[in-house]
């Protein structure tokens, strides 16, 4: 079963709470078959333990590397990924669609 929003933002503040690192991604914008819809969060600490997903799987390792960077240090980004992107099909977003995931540290 998958976590709700509630369950996923729940368990970032408890992170929090426990003095871990935390970022929080997002999808920003969907275009086509996406995995997962506008607004999908994954939270990832800073040992690289994760809830939630933004993309059913697909992009979820690179998504969780990045966040620890940005945890690390602090900057956010804003991930893109899609099937006419190489890295697309070499992370398994095969679906022919297109994702943005923006990602953020949780202070």
């Amino acid at each position: 079963m998958m976590a709700t929003d509630d369950d996923i933002l729940a368990g970032a503040e408890a992170w929090r709470r426990a003095g871990r690192g935390v970022a929080l991604a997002t999808v920003v914008e969907t275009w086509g078959s996406a995995p997962r819809p506008v607004g999908s969060h994954l939270v990832v600490d800073g040992e690289g333990n994760f809830l939630g997903s933004v993309s059913g799987g697909c992009v979820e390792g690179d998504v969780v590397t990045e966040a620890m960077d940005v945890i690390a240090d602090g900057a956010p980004r804003t991930l893109d990924f899609g099937v006419a992107d190489e890295t697309a099909w070499r992370v398994g977003l095969s679906c022919g669609g297109r994702i943005k995931v923006y990602v953020e540290r949780v202070d």
